[in-house]
């Protein structure tokens, strides 16, 4: 199912899809509204702390909280589809794909695709493509707090398995109805904000 009015912009760590949504969302504060994944929400900030690495779960663990706070996202009070009915248009840095992409490589595929198998599609999804040597010298150029994510043998892997799911949902997309637009992560800014407000005339 098309959960229409949602947008998702997907991409390894250091791809610059937050910087585009700021600048999308900016067009139209009113009707535009940015989300993320993991959410601010309790769970969310639960997982940060994970992500962080301040502490350790299982795998299969994180699997099982990533899609709890999903569910929150897409239906919880005040979630996407509560924003999308008031009229909104809610735009995502990150859904089920990055769980499809990053837990597949801790806890195999198949428990990451059962647990998101419930969730809506995007209507469009916004891939940012890009080497992981120049994502990964992006992170680094923040000097902040790594996340555990962010190293680079890790980053290959999971770019190599968010390759494999992206295909998979193009070849799809005649049947399930999701735009797939793929974006390339190291052209400017400037471009990419260009190609992507395309798709909101």
């Amino acid at each position: 199912m098309i959960l229409k009015n949602f947008i998702v912009f997907e991409g390894i760590d250091g791809a610059g899809t937050s910087t585009q949504i700021k600048k999308l969302t900016a067009i139209d504060p009113i009707n535009f509204v940015a989300t993320s994944e993991p959410t601010a929400g309790a769970t969310g900030k639960f997982l940060r702390q994970m992500l962080s690495g301040d502490f350790k779960v299982d795998e299969k663990t994180s699997a099982y909280l990533f899609a709890a706070d999903r569910c929150e996202h897409i239906f919880g009070r005040g979630g996407v589809k509560e924003l999308i009915d008031s009229g909104k248009i809610v735009i995502s840095d990150r859904y089920f794909f990055s769980s499809l992409a990053y837990q597949s490589i801790s806890c195999g595929e198949e428990l990451p695709r059962l647990l998101n198998s419930p969730f809506p599609l995007p209507e469009i999804l916004f891939y940012f493509e890009i080497d992981p040597e120049i994502s990964l010298a992006r992170v680094n150029a923040r000097n902040e707090k790594k996340e555990i994510y962010e190293k680079l043998e890790l980053q290959k892997k999971i770019a190599a398995q968010y390759e494999i799911v992206i295909k998979e949902y193009e070849k799809k997309s005649q049947e399930t109805g999701i735009k797939i637009v793929r974006i390339d992560a190291t052209d400017s800014i400037e471009n990419i904000s260009n190609t992507i407000k395309k798709y909101f005339r």
